[in-house]
């Protein structure tokens, strides 16, 4: 019977030790899974489809030029060029005669002298001394278009000082003014042109001027031929 007792005895004692063991292995697992070492750290796996995805670049990265505010830089959206002014250009008179003949023909031309191209359109008003107004515009002589004028390069204009048979008067200075830019603005005050020949010469009523023109074969055909 006592070997019974103590048979019953030991096998208490057993379980008894191993529900502490486990008790205690349990509690081992529970601590090592709170503190994990360098092999332990999770790391999130990539997600390549989002990565790719054009809602995770930012604004800049998308961005393409028109974008935003509408800002293309100093571009003008309409593609137009502002017309040339007196800030732009400077002029000069040069007499278009062979030495000997009489002054009749004067070629007029302006330069840009600006940083930025401007376009040249009309024709320029021309005062030949103390006439009333500014000498006619010659019939089928003004562009077409406005044309595009870039620093550095001219615009050229023929003036006819006598058309033959009229009345002349003395010329002592000249005057050109660009005129009204379509309208849209007071002309500019006039500025004096250098005389293309030393002390005077004749105009008279036949007077006539050219519009601007690219080449100074354009501008001083017509006049030639007059």
């Amino acid at each position: 019977m006592n070997t019974t007792i103590r048979s019953t005895r030991r096998a208490r004692h057993g379980l008894r030790s191993y529900a502490v063991g486990a008790a205690a292995a349990a509690a081992l697992l529970a601590t090592t899974a709170c503190e994990p070492g360098e092999a332990d750290v999770a790391v999130a796996p990539s997600t390549p489809a989002a990565a790719s995805s054009p809602a995770a670049s930012g604004p800049a990265a998308s961005a393409a030029p028109g974008d935003g505010d509408g800002d293309n830089g100093d571009a003008d959206d309409s593609g137009s060029v502002a017309l040339c002014t007196y800030q732009d250009l400077s002029f000069s008179a040069t007499r278009y005669d062979a030495p000997g003949e009489q002054l009749r023909h004067i070629m007029v031309v302006a330069v840009n002298r600006g940083g930025t191209t401007c376009e040249m359109q009309n024709a320029p008003e021309i005062t030949l001394g103390d006439a009333q107004g500014p000498a006619p515009v010659m019939e089928g002589t003004e562009p077409g278009e406005p044309f595009a004028l870039a620093p550095g390069e001219k615009a050229y204009a023929g003036v006819l000082a006598t058309g033959g048979h009229r009345d002349t008067y003395e010329v002592t200075f000249m005057n050109l003014t660009l005129g009204s830019p379509g309208g849209e603005a007071e002309a500019e005050e006039p500025v004096e042109l250098e005389m293309p020949t030393e002390g005077s010469f004749q105009a008279d009523d036949g007077q006539r001027v050219t519009g601007w023109q690219p080449t100074e074969g354009l501008a001083m055909r017509p006049v030639t031929l007059s």
